[in-house]
């Protein structure tokens, strides 16, 4: 390899070699593909979870929640982002959600809570729960969004603010995503019934 060539994830193959090439190269993911969309976006809204469930130990304690867990998701959110940028070409499609709704979450939960556990976060149970719902959500929205060529950076990025127009349009059909499986399934048995 040459000093100008950066290392490549496997792309179009199953999970397992994925994370495999992700563990092997927590530089390339957590510095040089940072994806700071998601990171820009993580630190806002889990800064305004960590803010509001700790508001009832007061605001002194609702700050530095906020704080510490701002620092902590701009710091790491750009490499969680870029772990999801490279899950989506994870064939087949149904390892990627698994790869984003288990293996993404263990590890930044993990070091969340050693986190706010060290700083004395009053609410930590309460505040870790309602990161961990985000997060399944949030991981979800962004794999399906990524997949669908937004909210990623690199190479075949675009800008943010043509990101930010499609977003409702990404929520639709993100919603949808479950009722059309549902449906193709229905569809599927009840053709299989009557063969």
């Amino acid at each position: 390899m040459t000093p100008t060539t950066r290392p490549a994830p496997p792309e179009g193959v199953p999970l397992l070699p994925v994370l495999r090439w992700a563990c092997a190269h927590p530089v390339e993911l957590f510095i040089r593909r940072w994806n700071w969309k998601s990171a820009l976006f993580s630190a806002l809204f889990r800064g305004g979870i960590f803010f509001a469930v700790n508001l009832k130990a007061g605001w002194r304690a609702a700050v530095g929640a906020m704080l510490a867990e701002f620092a902590w998701r701009t710091a790491t959110s750009g490499g969680w982002g870029a772990v999801t940028q490279m899950l989506r070409k994870v064939k087949p499609e149904w390892q990627a959600v698994l790869g984003v709704m288990l293996f993404v979450p263990a590890v930044s939960h993990s070091m969340e809570f050693a986190i706010h556990y060290a700083r004395g976060t009053p609410m930590l149970a309460r505040s870790i729960f309602v990161s961990i719902c985000f997060t399944q959500i949030s991981n979800l929205f962004n794999l399906y969004a990524m997949h669908k060529g937004a909210l990623i950076v690199g190479a075949e990025a675009r800008p943010l603010g043509e990101d930010m127009r499609r977003v409702p349009s990404l929520i639709g059909g993100f919603l949808l995503v479950l009722p059309l499986l549902a449906g193709r399934a229905l569809a599927g048995a009840l053709r299989n019934e009557g063969a």
